[in-house]
């Protein structure tokens, strides 16, 4: 957690531009059809350039197991991953290959594994290579900054959480709510500002010392700047050193995910459920004579008990 502080100005670190990703992406302009369900692992290269070379994945198992409450993570990313390959695949969909090392000592076909703090299902793996696919919907692309990525990204990565697991951040789902765009960096002591810029749709659940899940890091926002649509959070040391956001720069995405509570409490407020609450009645009860009585307004229950 990030203790409460001022950041009066950040500082515009200059950097290189990036080559652009190739626009696999006129999926990303407009709704697809439904993708097939059927899973398929890359087994050759696809038309784009952005396949290096065919997939050697051997899948441990082909039995998908029995499905179960899996997708709820906490934010404490558990490692950083290499992107591999990443494009179209021969069944339709677009696949994305991560090479790790903790999260696929236990993987399962089927498992949920939050990239970049976005939910994704495993497909295809091979534990001797360190490998495993996850797919991507087209809204998916379109929502998150996974279409940025290029082989040899870093991405953070966490399994789901079982039961007994520790929550050590808070309640991340994975379904990322849209992106924000950094635009200032500064270093203080050991520890790194980052300032970002949203969308005011977003910017209205973040709140100052609330929870934020940044590209699936769970982070404490620091100060919110309603005129410039944007929010600031510390990084200390060793989050620096676990997660891939200080190697980003500015004018790149990373993905949001709000605290879901303030969603829910949205959606009960517009639903008129406070309205509901007021207009209800008074409960009743019945007296020795089977008639029934409605409690007065200043009726206290607990003095009855």
């Amino acid at each position: 957690m990030v203790l409460s502080a001022s950041l009066h100005s950040l500082c515009i670190i200059p950097h290189t531009s990036q080559s652009k990703i190739p626009s696999i992406f006129n999926l990303l302009k407009s709704p697809l059809a439904k993708p097939h369900l059927k899973i398929n692992p890359i087994f050759k290269p696809s038309s784009l350039s952005l396949f290096t070379q065919p997939s050697k994945l051997r899948p441990k198992t082909q039995n998908f197991r029995t499905p179960t409450i899996r997708s709820l993570f906490t934010g404490i990313v558990e490692e950083m991953g290499e992107i591999k390959q990443l494009g179209m695949a021969d069944h339709g969909g677009f696949d994305l290959k991560i090479h790790a090392k903790t999260v696929i000592e236990d993987v399962h076909l089927g498992d949920s594994i939050a990239v970049n703090g976005t939910c994704l299902t495993v497909t295809d793996f091979d534990t001797h290579l360190g490998e495993f696919t996850v797919g991507l919907a087209p809204e998916t692309l379109r929502k998150t900054s996974l279409s940025e990525l290029e082989p040899g990204s870093l991405v953070n990565l966490e399994r789901a959480i079982p039961p007994t697991g520790r929550m050590g951040g808070h309640f991340v789902q994975g379904h990322v709510d849209g992106t924000a765009e950094i635009v200032g960096k500064q270093v203080e002591g050991d520890s790194l500002w980052i300032k970002v810029k949203t969308d005011k749709n977003l910017l209205k659940y973040v709140v100052p010392k609330g929870f934020i899940a940044i590209d699936g890091t769970s982070l404490t926002v620091v100060d919110v700047f309603e005129e410039e649509l944007c929010f600031n959070f510390m990084l200390v040391a060793y989050t620096r050193q676990k997660v891939v956001i200080p190697l980003k720069e500015i004018g790149q995405k990373v993905n949001l995910e709000v605290d879901i509570l303030g969603k829910y409490v949205e959606r009960l407020l517009s639903s008129g459920f406070v309205d509901s609450i007021k207009g209800s009645r008074f409960p009743e009860t019945h007296n020795k004579t089977g008639i029934v009585n409605q409690l007065p307004k200043s009726y206290n229950t607990s003095s009855y008990m």
